[in-house]
């Protein structure tokens, strides 16, 4: 009777254990209009763990996304999406990673991706980048909320 008690509590225990995280895909759209005013992605700040991919999805025309190079991760490899096209960014390095899009960089269509932990330095770093007012204004935004 008592080895039946320790087996069932031993299954319990293995039901209730965390299972290994899942690599998630993060959908983020590029917009002429949304909550925060014109040009923006949406969401423009996102949390992200290595391996995650967050896809770059034209909901409206005349977008692209690409990395910042002065905003990245050492190591981390640069993406830059196409015109009208969707493009996927895998992450693998934690940091964090500046967004924009060309042709509405100015404009301040700007994002920001958190991937793992960051270190102070990291976000001392990518508020010292040098961006267009409206650009940097937006920037500012994001990383308040980076954690």
């Amino acid at each position: 009777m008592i080895r039946h008690h320790v087996i069932r509590l031993s299954v319990a225990a293995l039901l209730l254990a965390p299972l290994p995280a899942a690599a998630k895909d993060i959908v983020v759209h590029m917009k002429n209009q949304g909550a925060e005013g014109a040009m923006v992605f949406e969401p423009s700040f996102v949390k992200a763990a290595p391996g995650d991919t967050i896809r770059f999805l034209p909901t409206n025309p005349s977008h692209n996304a690409e990395t910042m190079a002065n905003m990245l991760p050492a190591g981390a490899t640069p993406m830059k999406g196409a015109m009208n096209k969707e493009v996927a960014m895998t992450v693998t390095k934690p940091g964090l990673y500046g967004i924009k899009c060309m042709p509405h960089y100015s404009m301040g269509m700007v994002a920001l991706v958190q991937v793992g932990k960051v270190t102070p330095a990291d976000i001392a770093a990518a508020k010292a980048v040098k961006l267009p007012p409206f650009a940097a204004k937006r920037m500012t935004a994001a990383l308040a909320k980076v954690k």
